[in-house]
């Protein structure tokens, strides 16, 4: 799979493999996506890419996350690669 901007119509390019997305849950149930209090969840791998025209930048993440929250190597996980970015979304 290779992205495409639709603004520039260039192919997105790797910036790189193997970076760490990090998926955060609702503190509680009236946070909403972007806003409120959000909690560690999932680390997955993912693989950055940007666009060489516009700038604009993205993580396909892989769709199983190799650590979750509750597990005893969660934080040493996060320690070995500091996650990318903090996905606020659910």
């Amino acid at each position: 799979m290779k992205p495409i901007c639709v603004t520039c119509g260039l192919f997105f390019t790797i910036v790189r493999n193997g970076v760490t997305v990090e998926e955060g849950m609702p503190a509680s149930k009236d946070d909403k996506p972007g806003l409120g209090n959000w909690l560690p969840y999932k680390l997955y791998l993912a693989d950055h890419w940007r666009c060489r025209g516009c700038g604009a930048e993205l993580c396909l993440a892989s769709s199983r996350p190799f650590s979750e929250h509750y597990m005893p190597e969660y934080v040493a996980a996060k320690k070995v690669q500091l996650p990318l970015v903090f996905i606020k979304d659910c």
